[in-house]
């Protein structure tokens, strides 16, 4: 389950563009954690801080606990915004969650024991179709991810969303169909490799009828000549 992590802000006074833009001219992100019925806060942060908790597993579920003039704030991030050219964050939104908080988040998918299956070993390939699962759940309920055994799978199977095992109080958005997780598909390069081979005898067996009908044009030839 997600453990909550400590995150370290400042406070700020001023809301509004020209605030946030004066805020960027500092070196740091604006921000601000609002929800759970009380009063929004206003915030800026190191980016560094904020990229490295962007960037550690789990991050969509993780809560952290936001220090704000002596007040902590449990809290979850709902949104951050990156500069469109240079990809770092410049807002960043926080959503304060109580104990009856349902949020929805992706949780990630992580595949496991890839040489115990038998599809790989013979040159199969995962074919991932939801490398995230989209989950409503309490914060404290999430798990920092979902776990894909692929043990014993062959070319050819699957596996499904009721092959997960999730915890109580987690349940995924989509209810109504058992969707697919993953697949072990056909290795590809083999399939390549026949349409190589079959291209090259129809191009062998085009020169040997071209040559067929050289030798009989040749034959032709001399039977004029003869006649002549």
């Amino acid at each position: 389950m997600a453990e909550a992590s400590a995150l370290t802000v400042q406070g700020r006074d001023r809301a509004g563009k020209g605030a946030a833009r004066a805020i960027r001219r500092e070196g740091l992100v604006p921000g601000v954690i609002y929800g759970d019925k009380k009063d929004a806060v206003l915030i800026s942060m190191e980016p560094r801080d904020l990229f490295v908790a962007m960037h550690k597993p789990g991050f969509a579920t993780q809560i952290f606990e936001i220090t704000v003039d002596k007040t902590t704030h449990r809290a979850m991030a709902q949104d951050v915004q990156l500069d469109p050219v240079r990809d770092v964050p410049i807002h960043v939104d926080f959503r304060r969650i109580g104990k009856d908080t349902v949020v929805t988040v992706e949780v990630p998918v992580h595949f496991l024991n890839e040489e115990g299956s038998p599809g790989l070993k013979r040159g199969g390939v995962i074919n991932v179709v939801r490398h995230t699962i989209e989950v409503r759940a309490k914060p404290d309920d999430l798990p920092e991810q979902f776990e894909v055994d692929l043990t014993g799978l062959d070319i050819g199977d699957s596996v499904h969303i009721s092959a997960i095992s999730m915890p109580d109080g987690v349940a995924p958005t989509i209810s109504d169909r058992d969707f697919t997780v993953c697949t072990i598909a056909a290795p590809t390069v083999q399939a390549v490799e026949e349409e190589t081979e079959e291209g090259e005898e129809g191009e062998e067996g085009a020169e040997g009828e071209d040559a067929e009908v050289e030798a009989e044009g040749g034959e032709d030839d001399k039977k004029e000549e003869s006649a002549k």
